[in-house]
C-alpha cells in the first residue's frame, strides 16, 4: 500500500507513476484520497482542541469542588458532559474518514521504478538479455504434453476423475522427477544462504491483505467459506507473513527465506492453446525465495535474485531469456519485475518460469514491517522469487531434450537426484 504521507508530499510524482502503470482515473483517485486526508487531519485537530477543553473543564471542576463552589462545579460538569458528545461524535466522523481513505488506498498500485519501461501489455515488455543456444529437435519431435502420455509419466485425464482439469497425477518418473527438482531448488537455495521455511498452504484475510492478494485477486484464489481461509498461490504470501506486526533489529537483516509448497491458482477466463499440458495449472509445485531488505540494499538485492534464478536455468542447461516488464503489464503490488522465461523449443515459444520482483515498501506498509535503527523505526524492503516454478521447467525439459530414439535425456545437474539419466 502507498504511504499516504508520500502521495501528500508526492502529488505529481504519484499521479506520474500511475499513469505509468496505465491506471484508469489517476487524478480522481489522488484527489479523492487527498481531499479526505485533508478532512481527516481537520477532524482531528477539532478533536484534539475539544479534549483539551474537556481536560481543563476537569481541572476546573476540582478547583470549583475544593473552593465549595457547588453550583459552578455543576454548570461545568454539564459543560464537560456536552464537549464528550461532541467529542464521540467527532471520533466516529474521524473513524469514518480513516475507513474512507484506506479504502481509496487500497485500490493504488504500487508506482514503477523509474527503469521500468512504458507500454501496456507483455508486447512492450523489454528484453534485458538472452543465454543459451535454442536446441535442435529431432525430426518427429513432440509438445510436451503428447510426450508424457507416450512415456506415461502424467496423467491428465486422472486428475480430472479426481478432481478436474488442471489437477495432473504425476506417476514413475515423471513424479520422481518432480522430486528431484524441488530438492535441487532448495540444495541450490540453502548454499546461496537461504533459510528453509515450510509454512502453512491456507491463509487468512490479513495473511491476504498483507501481500496485496486481497482485495485485488481474491478471484485468482481457492475459498473455504467455511473457515474463511484461502489456499495460497504462492509461498510468497505465508513466508513474508511470518513478519507481519513485527519490527525486526538492524542486527537481523537481510532476512532470506526459501519454502516449497503446492500452489493453488483457479486462473480464471484462461483458455486456448497457450494453456495445454502444463503450461497452466490450478495445483502446481514451487520454490519460492523471499528477501526483506534496507530500502538502500533492495535494488542489489532484486540484481542478485535475478543473477541466482539464471544461475539455476543455466545448470538445467534450458536456453532462456530475461524481461523487465513495462508499467501495464507489473502485477498490482511490484515496483519492478523481471521475468524469467525458457524457451520451449517444441512449442517454438517461450514460456514464463520464475518472476523477481521488488515490492519496495508496498507490501511493508500493509504488514507493518519495520526494523530499528539508531533509535527510530521505518519501513523495509520485500522482494520475491520464483526458485522456480516447476510445470514449465519439466515441460521445456521434456522437449528440448528429446532424443532421436525418442527418450528424453535428464539434464546431468538432476541425475544425483532422480536417479535415472533419461525417460524413455
Amino acid at each position: 500500500m502507498l504511504q499516504l504521507s508520500f502521495i501528500r508530499d508526492n502529488r505529481d510524482l504519484t499521479l506520474a507513476g500511475l499513469r505509468k502503470r496505465n491506471f484508469a482515473n489517476a487524478e480522481t483517485a489522488v484527489d479523492q484520497v487527498l481531499n479526505l486526508d485533508q478532512q481527516r487531519r481537520e477532524t482531528q485537530k477539532e478533536l484534539d482542541n475539544v479534549l483539551a477543553r474537556a481536560n481543563a473543564k476537569a481541572k476546573e471542576i476540582g478547583a470549583l469542588m475544593k473552593n465549595g463552589q457547588k453550583e459552578a462545579a455543576e454548570t461545568a460538569k454539564a459543560e464537560t458532559a456536552d464537549l464528550k458528545v461532541v467529542s464521540k461524535g467527532l471520533e466516529d466522523d474521524l473513524k469514518a474518514l480513516e475507513k474512507q481513505v484506506q479504502e481509496v488506498l487500497v485500490t493504488l498500485p504500487n508506482l514503477p521504478h523509474s527503469s521500468v519501461p512504458e507500454g501496456r501489455s507483455a508486447e512492450d515488455n523489454e528484453v534485458v538479455l538472452e543465454n543459451g543456444a535454442i536446441p535442435t529437435l529431432p525430426e518427429g519431435a513432440q509438445p510436451h504434453w503428447e510426450l508424457i502420455k507416450k512415456l506415461d509419466i502424467i496423467d491428465f485425464e486422472l486428475g480430472v476423475k479426481i478432481t478436474g482439469a488442471g489437477f495432473p497425477v504425476y506417476k514413475g518418473k515423471g513424479a520422481r522427477l518432480q522430486r528431484a527438482l524441488i530438492n535441487f531448488f532448495l540444495d541450490n537455495a540453502l548454499e546461496a544462504g537461504y533459510f528453509e521455511i515450510q509454512p502453512p498452504i491456507v491463509i487468512n484475510e490479513e495473511s491476504g491483505f498483507g501481500t496485496g492478494q486481497l482485495p485485488d485477486k481474491e478471484g485468482q484464489m481457492y475459498y473455504a467459506k467455511e473457515d474463511n481461509l484461502y489456499l495460497i498461490p504462492t509461498a510468497e504470501v505465508p513466508i513474508t507473513n511470518l513478519y507481519r506486526d513485527v519490527i525486526l533489529a538492524e542486527s537481523d537483516l537481510p532476512v532470506k527465506n526459501v519454502g516449497y509448497t503446492p500452489c493453488f491458482r483457479r486462473e480464471a477466463g484462461s483458455w486456448g492453446a497457450h494453456v495445454r499440458g502444463l503450461n497452466r495449472l490450478h495445483q502446481f509445485d514451487k520454490v519460492e525465495i523471499v528477501q526483506i531488505r534496507k530500502p538502500e540494499e533492495s535494488y542489489a538485492a532484486l540484481e542478485e535474485m535475478s543473477r541466482y534464478v539464471q544461475g539455476l536455468l543455466q545448470k538445467l542447461e534450458l536456453p532462456y531469456r530475461v524481461l523487465r516488464l513495462c508499467g501495464g503489464d507489473m502485477g498490482f503490488t511490484s515496483a519492478l519485475t523481471y521475468d524469467m522465461e525458457v524457451w520451449s523449443a517444441a512449442q517454438q515459444r517461450w514460456l514464463e518460469v520464475s518472476s523477481v520482483s521488488n515490492f519496495e515498501t508496498y507490501q511493508a506498509n500493509r504488514l507493518k514491517l519495520r526494523y530499528k535503527a539508531e533509535g527510530r523505526t521505518q519501513l523495509l524492503h520485500t522482494l520475491n522469487g520464483s526458485a522456480l516454478a516447476l510445470p514449465r521447467i519439466v515441460a521445456s525439459i521434456l522437449e528440448n531434450n528429446q532424443q532421436p530414439d525418442g527418450s528424453i535425456r535428464i539434464p546431468a545437474v538432476l541425475v544425483p537426484y532422480c536417479g535415472f539419466d533419461k525417460i524413455g
